[in-house]
C-alpha cells in the first residue's frame, strides 16, 4: 500500500471516529451529575416544582440531578447561563413564564428566544387573585366593577411582567378594569403590601397565597386564574367560572434546553419527567401545597410555549407594558 492510500484510510477512520462520538456519547447519557439551574430563589413554586422534578428525574435515569439557584432579573440570569452551556444534555433551565415574556417587555436580553427549546411541561401553581380580609367584595366580578369607579385601584405586582402583572393587564384590556400596577421586588413583597393596605389587592402563586387564606385568614380569596379548580382549595371558583374566559395564567414551571441538545436527549428527560409528575405520592405531596402537576410529552410543551407567547404577545403590546 502506498503513501496516499495509507493517508486516505487514515483520514477515512478519522472522520468515522468524529461522526461516531456524538452517537456514542448520547448511547451513554447521562454518564455524570445533571443541573437543573433554578432562575429564582429557593424556596418558591419554581424551586419546589423543580425538585419535585429533580427527584423522579434521578430515579429515572439513574444518575442525580442537581439543583442551582440562580436567581436575578426576573429569571434572565438563570436562564442565560443555561443558554450558554454546552448543548450536551447535562444542563437545563427550570423555566417560567419569563422565558416566553421577557424578552418582549426588556429593552435587551443577553440572548435570543431561540437559544433554548422547550423539553418538558413539570406543573403549575395557579394565581389567586387576593384581597384583604375586611375588603368588601364578594368575588372578582365585583372587584372589577369597583375599579371602574373613579381613580381606580393599585394592584400589587411582584415586578413588570411578573405573572400579577399580566392578571392586572388582561383585566383592564379585556374587561374594563382599573388596575394599576404597583411592581415589587418580589411575590413576598407584594404580598406584605396586600396585608398592610397599601394596594386593593394583588394576584400570587397558590403555594403563596393559600396560607393566608386557609391558615390565618389574612386574605379574601377571589377567584383563581387557571382553567381547573385548585385541588388543595376546590370551593374557590376559577376566573372563567365568574365570566372571565380570557383570565386563564398561572405561575408554571417547565424545563428548557440549550439549543442544538440532541433530540434523543430530549425525549428521555422528558419522560422522566412526565413519569415523575404521574408518581402517586409526588402528585400528593405537590397537590397538598397548591400545586398541580402535568408532566406530559415534548410536543406537549412546545405547543403550550407556542400558544402562551402568542396570547401574552398580545397583551403585552396591548397594554404597552414595554420596558421604556
Amino acid at each position: 500500500m502506498n503513501k496516499k492510500s495509507r493517508f486516505t484510510l487514515g483520514l477515512l477512520a478519522t472522520v468515522s471516529v468524529i461522526a461516531a462520538t456524538p452517537a456514542c456519547a448520547q448511547e451513554q447519557w447521562p454518564s455524570k451529575a445533571i443541573r437543573f439551574v433554578v432562575p429564582f430563589a429557593a424556596g418558591g413554586a419554581n424551586d419546589l416544582m423543580a425538585r419535585a422534578a429533580a427527584e423522579g428525574a434521578t430515579k429515572a435515569l439513574g444518575q442525580t440531578v442537581l439543583i442551582e439557584n440562580r436567581p436575578g432579573a426576573g429569571g434572565t440570569v438563570g436562564a442565560d447561563i443555561v443558554a450558554k452551556s454546552a448543548p450536551d444534555g447535562y444542563t437545563f433551565l427550570i423555566s417560567a413564564a419569563g422565558v416566553i415574556s421577557n424578552s418582549m417587555i426588556k429593552k435587551s436580553m443577553p440572548f435570543k428566544d431561540d437559544a433554548l427549546v422547550p423539553v418538558a411541561m413539570i406543573g403549575l401553581a395557579p394565581s389567586v387573585i387576593v384581597v384583604p380580609k375586611n375588603a368588601p367584595y364578594k368575588d372578582l366580578r365585583d372587584f372589577v366593577e369597583a375599579s371602574k369607579k373613579g381613580n381606580g385601584f393599585n394592584f400589587a405586582t411582584a415586578g413588570t411582567g411578573s405573572t400579577p402583572h399580566f392578571v392586572a393587564e388582561i383585566l383592564n384590556v379585556k374587561y374594563g378594569a382599573k388596575l394599576q400596577p404597583v411592581p415589587y421586588k418580589s411575590g413576598s413583597e407584594s404580598t406584605t403590601a396586600v396585608l398592610g393596605g397599601q394596594v386593593e389587592g394583588t394576584s400570587e402563586a397558590s403555594i403563596i397565597a393559600l396560607p393566608h387564606i386557609l391558615h390565618d385568614g389574612k386574605f379574601k380569596p377571589l377567584a383563581t386564574t387557571w382553567t381547573q379548580r385548585i385541588s388543595a382549595y376546590p370551593q374557590l371558583s376559577t376566573a372563567v367560572e365568574q365570566g372571565f374566559p380570557e383570565l386563564q395564567i398561572a405561575h408554571w414551571a417547565g424545563v428548557h434546553a440549550p439549543k442544538g441538545t440532541p433530540d434523543a436527549i430530549l425525549d428521555k428527560v422528558a419522560a422522566a419527567v412526565d413519569k415523575a409528575m404521574k408518581d402517586p405520592a409526588a402528585a400528593a405531596k405537590l397537590k397538598a401545597v397548591g400545586i398541580e402537576p402535568v408532566g406530559g410529552t415534548r410536543a406537549d410543551f412546545v405547543k403550550f410555549v407556542d400558544a402562551e407567547r402568542k396570547r401574552l404577545g398580545e397583551i403585552v403590546k396591548a397594554a404597552r407594558m414595554q420596558e421604556k
